[in-house]
């Protein structure tokens, strides 16, 4: 009983009001992520066109990871504020996910680099 009413909360608080059930076509929950996920579960193996239940229920795992790290983040740090620092720290003890931040911050430091030399390039002189 104590789940029913916490998934309750959970689809009304992303579909703003929307129950997330599928009842005659009215009610369904618009899916965000369905291409993007289609694309990374064919890259890892899974059929070119996998089922749409399978990518239903990767997204529902996807957006609840999502929502449990950003209210985790905005409790640490600055009240009310998600920021990289309090993601990174979340994730310290995972060493894959943490490799991946890392790799990841790293590179948008270097295309930020890339970028600001090339308009100094083209604009600067």
């Amino acid at each position: 009983m104590a789940e029913e009413e916490d998934e309750t909360g959970y689809d009304e608080e992303l579909d703003d009001g929307s129950s997330g059930m599928d009842v005659g076509g009215h009610g369904k929950r618009k899916r965000l992520f369905s291409k993007e996920l289609r694309c990374m579960m064919y890259g890892f193996g899974d059929d070119q066109n996998p089922y749409t239940e399978s990518v239903d229920i990767l997204e529902d795992l996807v957006i609840e990871f999502v929502t449990e790290m950003t209210h985790k983040a905005m409790s640490i740090g600055r009240q009310g504020r998600v920021q990289v620092e309090d993601i990174v720290f979340l994730i310290r003890k995972d060493p894959r996910k943490f490799a991946r931040v890392k790799d990841l911050l790293t590179m948008n430091e270097e295309l930020k680099r890339a970028r600001k030399a090339f308009d100094e390039a083209n604009y600067g002189s």
